[in-house]
């Protein structure tokens, strides 16, 4: 799966809010405010995880003085959430929540020299930009543009608009039959009908506006009149176009491609759009795999993006480019860092970039000195830091770790680190945390794999324990220092399992051969690292070998179903979540054919082709008659990555064969399951059916 900022991200990602941002008062919605939870027995549950705060984006003021940030809040009872926005000095000092509404503001920045705060809202029914003083008070509605703006950025001379906005590019059934307006049906033409969950009939596109400081006129579409996405779906966002420092260019990620194209190829170009003369350069149509996310360097003088070599393959080393914009001179100047290039910006001195990038299971933040391409880590430890900014002489981030979500750190170049927010502290001070480790396991073909093992809160190494194998999604997605409202270690070390996490063949973050080895071989040296994990934790004389488990979503869910004909009675129960089954069916009805087509190998009728004929001959459903093991299919019918017939046609094999079995099926979830009251339902679901498996006394 792609990377995005992440500071964005984390804001477009939380889908169960509920919307607007009017004043309490005027309003029938209830309001959601920060949770006073009372926990017993300092154990984590499903309801201690929604009480959580969740910080989204942030940002620091022009002198280096304030950072605003956001705080999403959700209700399990009101299955939805709303956002509010704080401000809190540089040293954390004086941290106040400025808003307090039953509705969400959102990609809040500083405007005006750092005397007002903008954000998107909709107040009135559609996202619109507001700001306000950074007290909360003086709140003005800026804009009043005929759609939703789903993001936004404010040129470095303050007066002009960037922002985002759907656009109609096909011809509805309506448009076709206007005397059927009732009809339901779709007609479809070409590929790329629907993506992630969405039948698609829009596209994204950038527009630029003159901005007074009061509202905007003169709005001009980048795209008008092309069917193409910028930013791209699903997650693409602001961060993906940038102004330059003259305010009369700006830089966006594009695929110029639709429909079997499009399906096909990873191809996104970088293009700039001169304001005064109209014109459109590519600056990348050499490379054929993604170009994404531009940035100008503070000095004017260059360009800097992330790019992928090779079209089609979407879990590509994420390389670091910058481009002198005199001379047109490009340079891979990211070579020293075998492993992505995360989110990233340009030192005050345009000679450094900082960015995060995992390696060996923790995602740090990174130095690289642009005089040689050197790269310097500059944090260490057993966490994940996501997105960095520049603030003062520091750089500011937030940071997670298995045993704690997101909190805003300052980050001194020396590597030292600061806590400034202290959002859930409340609830972390009544939890008691298992204990994280990482082992390193020799592979059966003679490599060094890190595992991460959780236990129990009150480990006692006297006891016997139900252990946990988890198989990570992706299938290139790394097993990182991770914090999951979901898929979260320490509910199920809570819950007395052992969690045993290999970072097995297939994961960045331990070379390009590592991360490249599993394309093309989903039931080879991946299963085998498995087994490897689950069987070296076997020897441990607390874990419970006769009461194993195996859980994982999306290729983890993939992993669960072959497991489940190969694992010879090693375990005792399985769970999987969007998990592909039938290797044919999923070739066909996924939406980006260019994943099947690069991790498959091929489509399953070229028969002359040994890599895809080697795929589609491990697909889970050719082993059902070995299944023996209790299973647990859980899908979201709106996943168009993998789709919900998926987990319906194992859980129907499964009990046809006499395996006792449950599905849980949410028609109104994705790939992930993001409201609230099904979140709750999907916790309780699992540990139900673990318990039942493996809980009972061994004989």
């Amino acid at each position: 799966m792609r990377q995005a900022n992440l500071f964005m991200m984390s804001a477009a990602m939380l889908l169960a809010a509920c919307g607007g941002t009017k004043d309490a008062g005027k309003t029938d919605q209830v309001l959601i405010e920060k949770s006073d939870i009372k926990i017993e027995g300092k154990r984590m549950t499903p309801e201690a995880l929604w009480a959580m705060g969740r910080i989204g984006g942030l940002a620091v003021s022009p002198d280096g003085k304030k950072i605003a940030y956001t705080v999403a809040y959700y209700s399990v009872p009101e299955n939805k959430s709303n956002r509010e926005v704080f401000v809190m000095n540089a040293d954390g000092s004086d941290n106040r929540q400025i808003t307090r509404t039953p509705y969400q503001e959102n990609e809040v920045t500083w405007i005006k020299g750092g005397t007002k705060l903008a954000f998107l809202s909709n107040d009135n029914g559609s996202s619109q930009l507001y700001e306000m003083n950074p007290d909360g008070s003086g709140r003005k509605q800026l804009t009043n543009y005929d759609g939703d703006i789903e993001g936004y950025s404010i040129s470095p001379d303050g007066k002009k608009l960037l922002f985002i906005s759907q656009v109609k590019t096909k011809e509805s059934t309506a448009d076709k039959h206007p005397d059927l307006p009732k009809a339901t049906g779709i007609i479809i033409t070409d590929l790329m009908y629907k993506h992630w969950d969405e039948w698609v009939t829009t596209a994204p596109h950038p527009f630029v506006a003159d901005f007074d400081g009061n509202g905007i006129s003169n709005i001009v579409d980048i795209l008008e009149g092309e069917p193409y996405e910028s930013p791209m779906k699903p997650w693409g966002g602001i961060e993906q176009l940038a102004w330059n420092v003259t305010s009369d260019k700006v830089a966006y990620t594009c695929r110029k491609k639709t429909g079997l194209e499009y399906a096909i190829s990873t191809n996104s170009d970088i293009y700039v759009y001169d304001l005064n003369t109209k014109k459109t350069d590519n600056i990348t149509e050499e490379n054929k795999g993604y170009d994404t996310n531009p940035q100008y360097s503070p000095d004017g003088k260059y360009i800097a993006w992330q790019s992928m070599e090779r079209d089609g393959y979407e879990a590509d080393l994420n390389r670091l480019f910058i481009m002198n914009l005199e001379t047109g001179e490009k340079r891979f100047v990211s070579k020293a860092f075998e492993s992505n290039v995360d989110a990233f910006i340009w030192g005050n001195d345009a000679k450094t970039i900082y960015f995060t990038g995992v390696w060996h299971g923790e995602t740090q933040i990174y130095s690289l000195d642009l005089t040689n391409d050197s790269v310097k880590a500059i944090t260490s430890g057993m966490y994940d830091y996501e997105g960095v900014a520049l603030f003062g002489d520091k750089l500011i981030a937030k940071r997670h770790s298995m045993s704690m979500g997101d909190e805003i750190y300052a980050v001194a170049l020396d590597g030292s680190a600061t806590q400034l927010t202290q959002e859930n502290k409340h609830i972390y001070d009544q939890l008691e945390m298992g204990k994280v480790e990482g082992r390193w396991m020799k592979t059966t073909d003679g490599k060094d794999m890190l595992t991460w093992v959780i236990y129990p809160p009150q480990f006692d190494p006297n006891k016997k324990y139900p252990t946990l194998l988890f198989c990570e999604g992706g299938p290139q997605s790394p097993v990182s220092q991770f914090w999951s409202y979901r898929w979260n270690f320490q509910i199920m070390a809570a819950n007395d399992y052992i969690i045993v996490a290999p970072n097995r063949r297939g994961l960045p973050g331990f070379g390009v051969e590592w991360n490249e080895q599993i394309s093309g071989d989903y039931g080879g040296q991946c299963m085998k690292d498995y087994f490897t994990a689950i069987d070296e934790m076997a020897k441990e004389s607390y874990v419970d070998k006769d009461r194993l488990g195996c859980v994982g979503a999306s290729f983890g869910g993939f992993s669960v179903y072959w497991l489940a004909g190969h694992h010879d009675k090693r375990f005792k129960a399985f769970i999987a979540h969007d998990g592909i089954f039938n290797m044919e069916m999923q070739y066909l009805e996924t939406e980006e054919k260019w994943f099947a087509n690069w991790d498959m190998g091929g489509a399953y009728w070229e028969k002359q082709n040994p890599v895809a004929q080697r795929t589609f001959a491990n697909s889970p459903h050719l082993f059902v008659d070995k299944w023996d093991t209790p299973i647990l299919c859980i899908h979201g019918e709106k996943d168009f990555r993998i789709l919900a017939n998926q987990a319906m046609a194992a859980f129907d094999a499964a009990v046809m064969r006499g395996v006792p079995a449950e599905l849980l099926i949410y028609p109104d979830e994705n790939h992930w399951v993001l409201k609230p009251q099904n979140g709750v339902l999907w916790q309780r679901t699992f540990f139900e059916w673990l318990d039942k498996w493996l809980k009972t006394p061994t004989k």
